[in-house]
Order: structure tokens, then sequence, then C-alpha cells
């Protein structure tokens, strides 16, 4: 009988890489003899440790009585763009706007990228001011440059947005561009922030290969329309210049602040949407690892597993509280994108080896939460809420990009912390009382929470674990609406809003995923 099928396994972790004990579970289970297996191929792996005793999960393609066809090699191949190609202008270099260009090239469009902020090699450097001397390039830093947010800011390919499109087609278009190949077996995903820059270069490579166009330092600063209808034919930047095409995809990224206010003052239609804020919680990795991993602290963690994770969730007087962004093996840094604000966030590196796990502890955020800034600021109410909380953070920190903070078992205790664990955040973290200083809607919510999952993960909450302020940029207050079918913007047609930025996406995969969609939309 020759024949190739997959089936799934569980196997103890002691056994799981061992290759022979592959071969017996799986001919017990598809009921052959073990030589009748002449070939496997990994093509899932996941850990489950709910239980003391771990289990390993593989999904694993099996070639019975005859070997398997060699893997695919993934490349990055895309087509000339034809000399006299329609021209379709994408705003933002994020993931949203690199995967619309992609999409845009097999189309036969020829697109044409603006990114406010620097290539990725040179917005390496400018995290250096940050980082150390708490000055912020307001316009190449975590948030903004090539690649976007997620660039320096971990990688995770993670996402429950299966019902979005081809996750797959954006793992294997990563791995083509240079992402190790692991990426497309492991359940949770993950580049690193050391390795991911390449894998843009390679993108940006791509597209201009083609025939596309990538512009830094290309902040759009006006949208340009037709006399007639009214139609968006094009955009103007800062430094005077003008790109025309016949479709506008805003791929902007969510803290592009002058973009809504620009929409704002034009009247453009938008929406107020949920979305979190809160802190960072840092926890030794040691412990997460003990906790997740059911075993003795002060145990070495096996080299087979991964750094822990984790991902806390409930609710809370009718607003969801729930860990974010967790990077096992990471590090906070400041993610602020003026120079009177403080925005911490999390990244981690390919080897995830800090000694520090953090993750995102936030607090849903309604419209009617916000109501007090509408008369000031309308639409905008949301953004305004968060500015408050990230220059209130950066008058507590004391400057500098110090963040405010607070030992969880002081804020739960609701005392001024004497002294803060260790950290990995670079600039510098201030003893704040954050129960005082949070808005209490947030604070009183964070509090019992905590003590929930303090329940769920015996040791999650203790006098090693800090809090620093504040983590704002989970997501955005605003969408900006479109039509269902081709995408466009109900009022402002030819404009295309797009990914995280204008409400439609929430990490890398979902923002790549829409990317490809609305250049779909656009230039299909």
């Amino acid at each position: 009988m020759k024949q190739i099928v997959t089936t799934d396994i569980i196997l103890p972790l002691e056994a799981s890489e061992n290759q022979e004990v592959w071969r017996k579970k799986l001919a017990r289970k598809l009921k052959v003899h073990p030589r009748q297996i002449l070939d496997m191929r990994l093509r899932k792996h996941s850990i489950d440790a709910r239980k003391k005793e771990l289990k390993v999960n593989l999904r694993i393609e099996v070639g019975l009585g005859q070997t398997l066809p060699p893997e695919p090699e993934y490349r990055a191949d895309y087509p000339q763009v034809p000399d006299q190609a329609r021209q379709v202008i994408i705003v933002g270099c994020g993931p949203a706007g690199m995967f619309a260009a992609l999409k845009a090239i097999e189309l036969g469009w020829k697109p044409v990228v603006l990114e406010r902020g620097k290539d990725v090699s040179a917005r390496r450097f400018d995290l250096a001011p940050i980082m150390r001397h708490g000055k912020v390039i307001e316009d190449s830093n975590y948030c903004f440059g090539e690649g976007g947010a997620g660039t320096f800011s971990d990688g995770k390919l993670y996402t429950r947005a299966t019902k979005r499109g081809p996750v797959r087609d954006v793992y294997e278009t990563f791995v083509a561009h240079g992402a190790p190949r692991k990426i497309l077996t492991d359940a949770h995903p993950h580049i690193g922030s050391n390795l991911l820059p390449n894998v843009v270069k390679a993108i940006r490579h791509s597209i201009l290969s083609a025939g596309g166009e990538v512009h830094f330092g290309a902040k759009v600063t006006e949208f340009l329309r037709t006399l007639d209808s009214g139609k968006v034919r094009g955009v103007a930047t800062a430094d005077g210049r003008e790109f025309l095409g016949e479709a506008v995809i805003l791929a902007t990224g969510h803290s592009a602040r002058d973009i809504y206010r620009k929409l704002a003052e034009e009247q453009v239609l938008m929406e107020q949407k949920t979305f979190a804020v809160g802190v960072r919680i840092e926890h030794p990795q040691p412990l997460i690892d003990s906790i997740q991993y059911h075993y003795r602290r002060g145990t070495e963690r096996p080299r087979i597993l991964p750094a822990a994770r984790y991902r806390l969730a409930c609710k809370i007087g009718g607003r969801g509280v729930h860990s974010f962004c967790m990077c096992p093996g990471g590090f906070i840094v400041p993610a602020a994108t003026e120079n009177d604000e403080v925005v911490v966030n999390g990244m981690s590196l390919a080897r995830r080896d800090s000694p520090f796990a953090n993750s995102g502890l936030v607090v849903s955020v309604d419209p009617e939460d916000t109501r007090s800034f509408d008369a000031e600021h309308g639409i905008l109410s949301g953004i305004a809420f968060q500015k408050e909380m990230e220059v209130l953070a950066s008058r507590l920190g004391g400057g500098m990009q110090k963040a405010p903070g607070q030992r969880v078992s002081d804020f739960l205790d609701h005392k001024l912390s004497d002294s803060l664990p260790d950290t990995s955040y670079f600039p510098g973290v201030t003893s704040v009382p954050l129960h005082q200083e949070m808005p209490a809607f947030i604070s009183t919510r964070m509090q019992t929470g905590l003590k929930k999952f303090g329940r769920e993960m015996k040791g999650y909450v203790t006098e090693e674990a800090g809090l620093l302020g504040f983590e704002t940029r989970t997501s955005s207050p605003l969408r900006i609406p479109r039509e269902d079918g081709h995408l466009q913007h109900p009022e402002w047609l030819g404009l295309y809003p797009c990914g995280e930025g204008a409400g439609y996406a929430g990490g890398i995969i979902s923002a790549a995923l829409d990317g490809m969609k609305c250049a779909q939309a656009a230039c299909g």
C-alpha cells in the first residue's frame, strides 16, 4: 500500500523528539507495521501544559510505503509590473501596506508605498536616543518606520483570524523572505525582533524588483480629490510631493493620530470603537515557567521547552480585563511617538532568552467611558483619553522616558512601593501609586482581575512582579468605515481604509490579511 496521510499523535514531553517513538505511535494509530512508514514530516507542534504531566501534540505527514515529496521551496518570485500599469497609492509600510503592495503586484498594478518613517536599518539607530536619552524621534521610533510597530516589538504571528483569509499564505510569504521555516509548524509562531528587520528588507526588495516604489520620509498631510466626483486620486506629503493613483489604500497603523485629525477636519465619516488601556506587568521568566510547566521554582527548565507564555481574560463590571501581547523571555520598551508622553510595549528576540516575562494587562474602554472628552474632541475623544494617560505617565515617571511603576502586591494593597522589582525596561522606573493615578474604572477592575488571575495561576500575584504604565496603544479607538464588498469608504470613493489603523486588524497576521483583501478590492 502506497499512501500519504496526515495524522495527529500525543506524546509525553520526554519522548516528543524521538522519531522512533513517532514511528511506533503512528503505526499503532494507523494500524500498520512500523516498517511501512518510510517517511515522516512534522506539520504542527504544540505543547499541552494544562496538566502536571506535559504532553506534546504533533501533526505528522506520513509516507506509507513511499517517501514524501520534497518540501516546497518558498520563493519570492513576483511578476514584473507592466510599463503602463495602473498605480495604487499605499500609505504605510507596516504589514497591511507591505502585503497590499505584494498583492497589487500579483494583480498587475504598480504599488507606490509611502512611509513617514525611515527604512528599517536607519530606524534601528533612531531607537537608541529614546532608550538612552529619553528623546523620541517623532517619525522614526518603535511605532513608525518600515515594517510598522511589529518590527521592533516582537514579531508574534499567532492569530485567531483564521476566517479572515489565507493565514498559511502569509506565513509562507514570510518564509520566502527569510523567516525561519518553523513558523509553518509552531502553534504560536514568532519571528523575533532581531530577525524580522531582514525579512522586512527582503519584502521591500521584492516590491522594488517587481517595479513598485517605496518612499521613506513621505509623511502624508493631504488627500487629493477630483473636483467633479470627489474621488480620492492621491495624496500630498509634508515635503510638497504629490503621488497620484487610481486608488489610495490607507494602512497607517493605529498611532498615526495626525491622519485621524486630518480626516476629522475634512469631516470624513469615522466611528468610535472599543479599545483597551492599562499597564505592562512583568515577572521573572523562571517564575512563569514554574507556574505554567508545573515544577518547583529553582528547577531548570528542560531544553526542549520554550519560555512559557500565558493568556488571561475575564469580565469585570461589564468590561473586559485581559493580558495582551504576552512576551515570554522579553523586554519592555518605550513606544511613545511624541516627547511629552510615555507609552510601554513589549518585545522578544528570536531566542526569547531574557530573564523576564512581560504582558499587557489592560481593561476595555468603551466610547461611553470617554464622554468627558466629547465636547472638546468630538470623534477623537478616545485618542484624547489615550493621550491624557500618556502625558500623565510621562509626568509621573519624571521625564527621560522613565515609566511610573508599582509592585503588584502594593497595587492590590493600595500603597506606594518602597522599592521596585528588577525590570527589563531600560529607561528606568519611578515608584508611583498607580492605583490612585489611573482612572478608577480601570484600576479597580484591574485589581479585581489580578486577584482572579492569581487564583487561576498560583504565584502570578507576587511582590516579585511589577506594573509599568501605561499600555495605551493596544488598538485604534476609531474605525474608518468601509462598504461591504468593495471596501471603499462610503463617502470618499477611491479611499480604502485598511489594517489596524482603520480598525480592521489586531496584529501582524490580521493586518497582512486585510492588506491583501484591500488590494484585491482596489486592484482586482
